[in-house]
């Protein structure tokens, strides 16, 4: 059976390509998966059709990364938490702080695309990068002060 692919598959082919496999895997693997479609009648145009709306949606939602990350760069966040001796902080700043006080000036961002590998323990000033879209990612500046 003749099959267009619609994602990478290893060992099998790149995205858009029409390749020939076994019956059974067509039907029972690929096509339910929606990793491939059949290739018959004007499937090689519908596959056109949406290649072109996703590269459309795709190119929409980088240019509205973009323009966020140009807005995200000037932002400045300010935590007051209390410290101990040796500037350790007794609580943490997390991600979903991070995500709250964007949110509380206007950014909506998720949780996951704030890219803190564990949650600040310390005062200090420090820059934590957002992920907003594939390779975008825009760094804000966290800055910790003591309460």
């Amino acid at each position: 059976m003749e099959v267009i692919l619609l994602e990478d598959i290893g060992g099998l082919g790149k995205r858009g390509t029409a390749v020939r496999v076994a019956d059974g895997y067509a039907r029972n693997f690929l096509i339910p998966r929606k990793k491939a479609i059949e290739a018959v009648g004007n499937a090689r145009a519908v596959f056109k059709d949406r290649e072109r709306a996703r590269v459309a949606h795709e190119a929409k939602q980088r240019q509205g990364a973009e323009r966020l990350r140009e807005e995200l760069m000037g932002v400045s966040l300010q935590f007051s938490v209390e410290a101990g001796d040796e500037d350790q902080l007794y609580g943490s700043v997390s991600a979903h702080d991070i995500q709250e006080a964007l949110a509380a000036k206007g950014y909506s961002v998720e949780r996951k695309a704030v890219r803190l590998a564990e949650p600040i323990k310390s005062l200090g000033v420090l820059e934590v990068p957002i992920h907003l879209f594939e390779e975008i990612e825009a760094p804000v500046k966290v800055w910790v002060v003591r309460k």
